[in-house]
């Protein structure tokens, strides 16, 4: 334990913070910006968060809205670290537009969406939920799915778990541990993250001619700080091929979910 304190270096903290790319930086504001003026505007948090009998033409705004508000400060602490790292990788995988894209577009909308179908159709309920948790398991899920092409599985005892798996055993702990969380609205998080992982949405991804043209037109690279173009990327559009040489392991992190 004491080895544990010695290594703890608040400065190595700050220089992370310093390093996030411009569109991770840029979310996590506005989900602890929202927190903060949740507090005095009290009515902001019925105003953003996913209702599902709610949703309608025009209250469309709720599926991009309730990643980013939070019940509260835990919910929002716990959320935030466990967000940050896997967005982070993101953007630094496929670059900032696409990430801007994907995040206050499809990365909301399917989820919720498919949460609102569940809830409406299916279970005849109105379970309210918001908070980033969603997207953590969205991005959890994808990085299982390239961690199970290089590694396969993992052995517990005798028995030979699927990697990709992983994320549905973390939102099953989490449901039995955590009061109030939802069971449906992480797992439709994952389902997105899989499919996303298994390329069946990247057609949402604006074509590279396009992302290069505009990048270029603005000069975005030169213009912004901590700004990931297109040729920055550091895997490629869509990733690279799984090797069996250097095995990558899931990230983890903990959800705090309504």
């Amino acid at each position: 334990m004491a080895s544990t304190f010695v290594q703890f270096n608040p400065m190595r903290i700050r220089s992370y913070i310093f390093r996030l790319p411009l569109c991770t930086r840029g979310l996590v504001l506005v989900i602890v910006a929202l927190w903060i003026a949740s507090i005095p505007v009290v009515w902001l948090q019925e105003w953003a968060a996913l209702v599902p009998k709610e949703v309608g033409i025009t209250t469309m705004y709720r599926l991009n809205t309730f990643p980013l508000m939070h019940l509260g400060f835990l919910h929002l602490l716990f959320n935030v670290l466990a967000l940050t790292p896997l967005l982070e990788r993101f953007e630094a995988e496929f670059g900032t537009l696409v990430t801007l894209v994907l995040f206050t577009g499809p990365f909301g909308l399917l989820p919720g969406g498919l949460y609102v179908l569940i809830e409406r159709g299916l279970l005849r309920s109105n379970t309210t939920v918001m908070g980033a948790s969603i997207w953590v398991f969205l991005l959890l899920s994808s990085e299982a799915v390239k961690t199970y092409k290089a590694n396969p599985n993992f052995t517990i005892g005798t028995y030979k778990i699927p990697t990709w798996s992983t994320p549905i055993f973390l939102i099953l702990v989490l449901s039995f541990l955590i009061p109030n969380t939802s069971l449906i609205g992480h797992l439709c998080g994952a389902a997105v993250g899989y499919i996303w992982a298994l390329n069946y949405i990247k057609f949402l991804v604006p074509p590279e001619k396009i992302l290069r043209f505009i990048e270029s037109k603005l000069n975005l690279l030169g213009r912004l700080p901590h700004y990931v173009s297109v040729d920055q990327k550091t895997y490629g559009r869509y990733g690279v091929l799984p090797t069996t040489n250097i095995p990558r392991s899931p990230e983890g992190g903990h959800r705090l979910g309504p």
